[in-house]
Parts: structure tokens; C-alpha cells; sequence
């Protein structure tokens, strides 16, 4: 199993990329979001892969964290999504907003993705919502912004729980409004209009 791999960014194409390391070059397939954050090539990199191996063929993934690895892995968990149908959600909606889209039941948002339709993209939900807490993502999302690795032990409190119901009701998407209120710095005593009006300064609706 190749863990991941250290070396130099030598090609970037539409959907992979290709790192020399100790004179052998490997080709990649990555998402949009690796696309998107990737050094001058030439640059030294380390990226977090997985080996999918088959009677006639052997391709690597690779992906920026070892979280975004991990929901790779749970989209091929699920029955009717291969490697190819995983990359192409991840290339589609980012990681950590896959996250809080299965979380919210937003299966619209993972249908956008080119070849999952409706019907999987609620299996994919129903497999994996219980396998992820909202907790966790918006810490994890929290941390990323923030550069730093540890994590916070702020529970969720009522305020944000009410502010998502409150922002739903006024028509955004389950997964608009927990992007929004992720980014909302709450704080013991909060309540939760005050969190609403930050949220939606964020957005640009304040």
C-alpha cells in the first residue's frame, strides 16, 4: 500500500498529476481541490494516496489531507461509487463542503456531481451520515482556515442549532447555511439572531 508520496510536482493535466520521486514518475488522479492548491511545478510536495488495484489495472488517487483521503475511502464504500464516481464528487463540491452536505441531507448539491444522479446521491447520505458529526467538520474546517491542527472543545451549542433552522426558513440550502454559520466565531451567551446577522454578513445579506 503506498501511503503517500514525497517528491517533485513534474506534470499537472486535466484530472491527475504526475510526482518524480527518486527517478520514477507517478501519475495521479486528484480533484478540483488538489488542482486548485498545487505548487509551481517543479516544487516538492507530499501528497496522501490510495492504490486502487484490479485484474488489468492499477491506478493512484491522491489528496491533499489524510481527512480528505478518508472521504474518499467512505464514497467507495458506497455500493455503486468507484474510485472514478468519488473523484468526480470531490471534483465537484469540495471536501469539507461534502461533508456538511451529507450531514444537512443536501443531496442536491452531491448530485451536481457528472454521472450521480438523485437516487445516489440520497445512498450516499444514507451510508455515510452516521459515519460523520457536524462537530467534527466544523472543527476541522475551523482548523484548516485557521492553519493550526488541534482541535477546539466548544460544544455545538443551541444558538448555532437555531440559527440553522432559522436560516433554512429563510430558503437557504442546508448546506449554504451551515457554510455560513461555520464561519460564525460563537461565543458563551450567544443567541442564536445574533448569530443569524453574522452569519448572514458573511454572505453578503446583512
Amino acid at each position: 500500500m503506498i501511503s503517500f508520496i514525497r517528491g517533485y510536482l513534474s506534470e499537472i493535466y486535466e484530472d491527475s498529476i504526475v510526482i518524480e520521486s527518486n527517478g520514477v514518475g507517478f501519475s495521479i488522479g486528484v480533484p478540483s481541490s488538489v488542482l486548485s492548491e498545487l505548487p509551481a511545478v517543479g516544487s516538492e510536495m507530499k501528497i496522501h494516496t490510495w492504490l486502487q488495484v484490479g485484474e488489468n489495472l492499477m491506478a493512484l488517487y491522491g489528496f491533499s489531507t489524510k481527512d480528505d483521503l478518508r472521504i474518499f475511502k467512505m464514497l467507495i464504500g458506497v455500493n455503486g461509487i468507484g474510485p472514478k464516481g468519488a473523484l468526480a464528487i470531490l471534483s465537484t463540491i469540495r471536501p469539507d463542503d461534502l461533508r456538511f452536505a451529507i450531514l444537512s441531507g443536501d443531496a442536491k448539491a452531491i448530485a451536481k456531481a457528472p454521472g450521480v444522479g438523485l437516487k445516489t446521491a440520497q445512498k450516499v447520505i444514507l451510508e455515510l451520515k452516521d459515519k460523520l458529526s457536524l462537530e467534527e467538520a466544523v472543527e476541522l474546517k475551523r482548523d484548516a482556515v485557521a492553519g493550526r491542527s488541534g482541535k477546539s472543545t466548544e460544544p455545538l451549542g443551541s444558538a448555532r442549532e437555531d440559527a440553522l433552522e432559522v436560516l433554512t426558513a429563510l430558503g437557504y440550502s442546508p448546506t449554504d447555511a451551515l457554510k455560513a454559520v461555520r464561519n460564525v466565531e460563537i461565543t458563551e451567551g450567544m443567541s442564536a439572531e445574533t448569530v443569524v446577522k453574522q452569519a448572514l454578513k458573511r454572505i453578503g445579506m446583512a
